[in-house]
């Protein structure tokens, strides 16, 4: 999905996020986000911690009950 939203950048560099697009990358107030130059593009994606990248990021193993082992 892409969407495709124009805004304007301020006097001192700041640049609003409009809600549309904030919303559809899960972006709340307070979130960090990264801020890449690539080539002639400016790329801005969210910085994802650790509890949201456990419950929502890519999956890369399984481990099931019965493959844990209980320590003495």
């Amino acid at each position: 999905m892409s969407i495709v939203v124009e805004t304007k950048v301020s006097k001192r560099r700041v640049i609003v996020i409009p809600k549309v697009v904030a919303e559809a990358v899960k972006i709340r107030e307070e979130r960090r986000v990264g801020v890449m130059a690539v080539g002639d593009r400016i790329v801005i994606e969210p910085v994802r911690d650790a509890v949201w990248l456990a419950l929502y990021g890519r999956k890369i193993g399984r481990i099931l009950p019965r493959k844990l082992r209980r320590r003495a």
